[in-house]
C-alpha cells in the first residue's frame, strides 16, 4: 500500500469499549477499497505505559499530529458523544487539521438526525426544557429557526453534524455516509474516500 492510500481514522473511538477490536475491523474495511487505515494507536507506541497527566496527553496529540501529517486522508466518525447533540471535540479539531493541510475527508455516522434534532433532544435529555422559534435577533446569523432555553441557536440546518465539522468534509469533496450499522456506515465512507485518492 502506498502512502498516497493511508487514511487516518478517527473518531471518539479510541475511548469506546474493545477499541482495539474496533480498529482492527475498520483497517480491514479499509482494505476491502484499497486504503491502509490507520488508528491513533498506531502512532502511540509505548504511551499506554505512561501515568495519566498533562505531560501524557500532550505526548498523545504529538503523536496524533504526526499520525495525520503521515495520511493522504482521513475518515471522521461523527456519532454523538458522551450523549450530547455533537461529536467528540478531539475529533472536530482533527477534521479542522487535515483539511487545513488540503485533504481529502470522509465521515460516517448511525446518527442521521438533524443536528438541530439532536440538540433539541439533549436540552429534553439533559435540562428538561424545549427549543423554541428564534426570538434572538443580535446576531447575524441565518444558519437556524430554532433556539434553546438559554437563547442559543439551535444551527447547522441540514446537516447531521455542526456545520464547521460536517462542512469541512463536504468542503474537502467528502460525503457523511449514515447507517444504522456503523460497520456498514463506516465502509461507505471508506468507499467514497477512496474513489478520491490516487
Amino acid at each position: 500500500m502506498t502512502a498516497k492510500r493511508t487514511v487516518y481514522l478517527a473518531g471518539d473511538l479510541v475511548f469506546r469499549p474493545g477499541a482495539v477490536a474496533i480498529f482492527d475491523r475498520l483497517r480491514a474495511l479499509c482494505h476491502d477499497v484499497g486504503l491502509e487505515g490507520l488508528a491513533p494507536f498506531d502512532g502511540q507506541a509505548g504511551i499506554e505505559s505512561l501515568p495519566p497527566g498533562l505531560d501524557t496527553i500532550l505526548k498523545i496529540v504529538r503523536a496524533d499530529r504526526a499520525l495525520m501529517d503521515r495520511c493522504a486522508g482521513g475518515i471522521f466518525c461523527l456519532d454523538p458523544f458522551r450523549r450530547s447533540a455533537d461529536m467528540d471535540p478531539g475529533t472536530a479539531v482533527e477534521i479542522g487539521y487535515m483539511m487545513a493541510q488540503g485533504k481529502p475527508l470522509a465521515g460516517y455516522t448511525t446518527d442521521g438526525r438533524p443536528y438541530p434534532e439532536k440538540v433539541a433532544a439533549y436540552r429534553r435529555a439533559a435540562w428538561h426544557d424545549t427549543l423554541r422559534p428564534r426570538v434572538t435577533q443580535d446576531a447575524p446569523v441565518g444558519s437556524g429557526a430554532m433556539e434553546d432555553a438559554d437563547g442559543i441557536l439551535a444551527h447547522s440546518d441540514g446537516m447531521v453534524q455542526n456545520g464547521m465539522t460536517e462542512g469541512f468534509i463536504r468542503l474537502s469533496g467528502g460525503k457523511v455516509a449514515v447507517h444504522d450499522d456503523f460497520y456498514q456506515a463506516f465502509a461507505m465512507a471508506a468507499a467514497d474516500l477512496a474513489r478520491r485518492l490516487p
